[in-house]
């Protein structure tokens, strides 16, 4: 039997999301199959071979938008995804007006096959503009002349570590397990098994104008979940304590303000929203498409040892958006101080110096200072430039403090000495900031 040349296989493919936790395994497990892989991204990042282009799925609302990437395409991957609005973040751009100009282009490009991940359970409700908005983008998919291939997974779970899977890691590291009142079932799925059957769906020999529904072989309770990560971990079961409902709305409320501040928290309302249906489905029609037989949770934890990052990873999921609030708080509040209450003592303090006329102005530099680090420490696209700032202006307060009243550093409370924690909190939070 005469054996097919490995390159006639190779394709060139293009996978739109190519940062998100299932578009960046996609694109490098394509990359080592031996396909041309270009990635798109809202955010460019450096990503080993892939070569990653900045582009942003919500602005190309318009065919011509799509043309110039798609030059020699012959597979498009669409993992582009949002959860919420907010800043930066428009979910009716980047799940439908970008994806059905993508759809019109690829027609006009030549380009065949388009793999398009939605998400379960859309078609049964759609309770948020999160699962409208994908929704409607099947529709427009279906409606084209594309052999389209839609994927609808589950809650994806994986080595690496992201939204929902980042997620059940920080609780799994909590005594108390908090649970949310109306929380669906989820047949979690494996994202290796995601990324599988993209791979096995690309040739033109594989079946087109499918819909599949990628969901675990079990459904789980979300404590269940939780329950295995723990169990994982060698941790003992966590006290669960469900939440009324009050103390839910606040909580979800607290993860949309922090969602306008430009971080992406899992738990926001849409989440409340979606998660009252949970995310189940009937995995028949996968299986007997693709072949591949989905991995339970239980099994896909054991096939990987415990490490020490997943054990430092799970114990500071939440300890950094403390250390950030904490940090943005004490700025702020250090320089509203300064300005109000503590006006005379700072005063009076510089006066002390060798430079008393400097008194009332350095005051007011130094908590305007404070107030500028303290807001950019507070918004997610300057957090990074406002803790190296807060580092700076901390290490100029101590070389400051040392030249102009060195008894400082003998001061009972230590005003001086208390810089160095800070300092370090500063460094250890620069260092966990990136969420993938």
């Amino acid at each position: 039997m005469e054996l097919t040349d490995p390159a006639d296989s190779r394709r060139t493919i293009l996978v739109i999301g190519a940062t998100g936790l299932i578009g960046s395994a996609i694109a490098v497990r394509l990359r080592r199959e031996g396909h041309s892989v270009t990635g798109l991204a809202r955010t460019w990042r450096r990503s080993g071979a892939i070569q990653n282009m900045r582009f942003d799925v919500a602005l190309a609302t318009k065919p011509e938008d799509w043309l110039h990437v798609l030059s020699g395409v012959e597979v498009a991957v669409n993992c582009a995804g949002a959860l919420q609005d907010g800043p930066g973040d428009d979910v009716k751009a980047v799940h439908f007006d970008g994806p059905s100009a993508l759809f019109k282009a690829c027609e006009r490009a030549g380009v065949k096959r388009l793999i398009h991940l939605s998400a379960i359970g859309v078609d049964r409700a759609q309770p948020s503009d999160f699962s409208n908005t994908k929704y409607r983008a099947e529709e427009a998919l279906k409606a084209s002349a594309l052999d389209w291939v839609i994927l609808r997974p589950s809650v994806v779970l994986g080595r690496a570590a992201y939204g929902a899977s980042a997620m059940f890691r920080g609780l799994a590291a909590l005594p108390i397990l908090p649970l949310m009142p109306d929380t669906g079932k989820l047949q979690v799925v494996e994202l290796d098994d995601v990324v599988e059957t993209v791979v096995r769906l690309l040739p033109d020999s594989a079946p087109a104008r499918v819909t599949l529904d990628l969901a675990g072989p079990e459904p789980l309770e979300f404590g269940e979940v939780v329950a295995a990560y723990r169990s994982w971990m060698g941790r003992k079961p966590a006290h669960e304590l469900p939440l009324p409902r009050p103390v839910s709305k606040i909580l979800y409320g607290l993860g949309d303000l922090a969602g306008w501040l430009g971080w992406r928290p899992p738990l926001r309302t849409t989440a409340a929203r979606e998660i009252v249906r949970g995310a189940t489905g009937d995995p028949t029609r996968w299986i007997k498409v693709t072949g591949i037989t989905p991995t339970s949770l239980s099994d896909a934890l054991a096939a990987y040892p415990i490490s020490v990052q997943e054990r430092w990873f799970s114990g500071l999921y939440f300890l950094k958006p403390i250390a950030l609030l904490v940090l943005a708080a004490f700025w702020i509040a250090t320089g509203i101080i300064s300005l109000t209450v503590g006006w005379g003592l700072g005063v009076d303090l510089m006066r002390r110096t060798a430079l008393p006329a400097l008194a009332e102005i350095s005051v007011v530099a130094g908590a305007f200072a404070d107030l500028v680090v303290g807001a950019l420490i507070a918004f997610r696209r300057t957090s990074h430039a406002g803790l190296l700032l807060g580092v700076a202006i901390s290490l100029f307060y101590v070389a400051a403090g040392t030249l102009l009243l060195p008894e400082l550093w003998r001061e009972p409370l230590g005003p001086l000495l208390k810089i160095w924690p800070i300092l370090v909190l500063h460094l250890i939070t620069i260092v966990i900031l990136e969420d993938r």
